[in-house]
């Protein structure tokens, strides 16, 4: 699957609200001999001591082999500080039923108990292939020594109650607490409301469906953009299903340290899905129209998208098995790029043609443009939001086609994803990849009306510094812009006025408390586009150059 290790966690109180007790921190158990912690064999008894204390320092004693026979009590070292239970469990969640968790804190160590010694199996060999990360740390897995965990009651019981909710989710119960309060409650509805935060990358229907079918069969998806915040309702077979689904995903980021997934319950039970295109898709009808003109999707076409669309994204070769069969997901993208992964996902959208691979010069070809308006610099301007414009060529005997060749092709692919289909000077552009590797400069001597620029050496690339901010301040066009690097004496009359005068009505406006930056709202996003396009790098005086961008934000 495509998931990373996130940035932001489940915790238990997030998990199960009315478990609020329970989500600080639980010492689990003092020290004790292994004999009455864990029942079975003993393969190196002299050393075998587990105890819930004990510094760091100390050499371990235990589980030092990969030699150790399959057992269903999996060994869990490294762990970050302050881990909780939940995400412990969340490891073996993919694998099958947990049945018991043994948390040695002082130690940074657990021991995980799975139901079947299969389901142990999958999960070691799985995570053998792919190193599994809790809070961005790699943690080591392998088979315990011990053959079953004899925990004390007492002492857990903080940590049973987790799990018996997290077992209940497994089985469709709902299970109560101690104190006879509902911990958590059966699914209400098998469709979920998806928001994504951070989308700092494309996030397509197919992604979702291959993140969101490990936990059942996804029957139905929607995708749109409210309150400017891209989001998808997205219908499993099971009430079940999507319970799993939402313990599971809630919190967890697609690609590295973005697209975190925020889940709740819909009030929905059921979607109408009228169309199958690259916005909303009809799994148990494959011949809606796409609503377009087009025909509809063809279902092995999007099987084929889908499966690359799993591989460019990082999942292991063979381990893309079925979340019933006990198959899991890696935990991490690995060396995988979220640009790499953010160009996969517009292929799998059907955004790009598969014999029309960018080739390392990312080279655009971008039609319907207004050719009484459109300059090289305007088209620098508004494809320099998502990437560093090298050079752009409006072609000479088709006016209302441009070539723009970015920094690469993940930039190629990103701009592509955002601007396809978007208004610039009136008329619906689109973007498409080319065929070309590099944009040709006109020979020396030769006059091609200003139709071609090399913007090789601008200082006016957003990402050209390794690690900007910039990166983290990519948004789909949107009628909210954000301001920058405002002058001290300029006032939110002096901006109005300004932006009015570009042929945009100005909706409302914020300044930040710095007074530094701003957020000004127009009428709609083509609006907002034409205004970017005009006041990107506007001389402010006092040698203050505004800065303009796409914000997610609404005022």
């Amino acid at each position: 699957m495509l998931l990373c290790s996130c940035d932001r966690y489940h915790t238990v109180k997030n998990v199960f609200p009315a478990m609020d007790g329970i989500a600080s921190d639980i010492a689990v158990g003092v020290k004790r001999s292994s004999d009455e912690l864990l029942s079975g064999s003993l393969y190196n008894s002299p050393n075998s001591s587990v105890t819930a204390n004990g510094s760091d320092s100390k050499k371990l004693r235990v589980e030092d082999s990969m030699d150790s026979p399959p057992s269903r009590v999996i060994h869990i070292r490294k762990l970050p500080n302050e881990v909780s239970e939940t995400e412990v469990i969340a490891l073996g969640l993919p694998f099958g039923k947990v049945t018991n968790i043994l948390m040695l804190k002082g130690k940074n160590q657990a021991f995980l108990e799975l139901g079947t010694e299969e389901a142990a199996v999958t999960m070691v060999t799985y995570y053998t292939a792919v190193t599994p990360q809790v809070r961005n740390v790699p943690v080591f897995i392998q088979y315990s020594n011990h053959k079953e965990l004899k925990t004390d009651s007492a002492l857990n019981q903080r940590a049973q109650a987790v799990l018996q909710a997290v077992s209940a989710v497994q089985e469709g119960g709902s299970p109560s607490s101690a104190a006879g309060e509902s911990v958590l409650t059966p699914a209400p509805s098998p469709v979920l409301r998806i928001i994504i935060d951070n989308m700092f990358y494309p996030v397509t229907l197919d992604v979702l469906q291959q993140i969101f079918s490990k936990f059942g069969t996804v029957m139905k998806i929607i995708t749109f953009t409210k309150n400017n915040q891209f989001q998808a309702l997205l219908q499993f077979s099971d009430p079940v299903n999507a319970q799993q689904a939402k313990l599971s995903l809630d919190g967890q980021n697609i690609y590295n340290s973005c697209c975190t997934l925020r889940i709740d319950f819909s009030k929905l039970v059921n979607l109408n899905v009228k169309y199958n295109n690259d916005k909303s898709r009809d799994y148990t009808r494959p011949d809606l129209p796409s609503g377009d003109g087009q025909p509809p999707v063809d279902p092995s076409v999007a099987a084929t998208l889908s499966k690359d669309s799993t591989s460019l994204l990082g999942t292991p070769s063979g381990m893309v098995t079925s979340y019933s069969s006990g198959g899991g997901f890696p935990s991490s993208l690995g060396a995988i790029s979220p640009l790499s992964a953010a160009a996969a996902a517009a292929a799998a959208a059907g955004r790009v043609a598969l014999s029309g691979h960018s080739g390392p010069g990312g080279v655009l070809l971008v039609s319907n443009l207004n050719e009484e308006m459109v300059t090289p610099q305007s088209l620098f301007t508004l494809f320099g939001v998502y990437g560093d414009v090298q050079r752009v060529k409006i072609l000479y005997n088709k006016k209302d086609s441009a070539l723009i060749q970015m920094s690469d092709g993940n930039q190629a692919q990103l701009a592509m994803s955002h601007l396809n289909g978007q208004k610039m000077y009136g008329k619906i552009i689109r973007v498409t990849l080319s065929k070309h590797q590099t944009v040709q400069l006109p020979r020396e001597g030769l006059d091609d009306q200003g139709l071609t620029k090399d913007f090789t050496s601008s200082p006016l690339h957003r990402f050209k510094k390794p690690g900007s901010k910039n990166f983290q301040n990519i948004f789909p066009p949107s009628a909210t812009l954000h301001l920058s690097n405002i002058p001290e004496n300029v006032t939110e009359e002096d901006l109005r006025l300004l932006f009015s005068n570009s042929g945009g009505t100005v909706k409302a406006f914020k300044f930040f408390q710095d007074r530094k930056m701003a957020l000004l709202q127009t009428s709609t996003v083509e609006e907002a586009i034409q205004a970017l396009i005009d006041l990107h790098n506007y001389d402010m005086g006092r040698g203050h150059r505004l800065r303009v961008s796409f914000s997610k934000s609404t005022i």
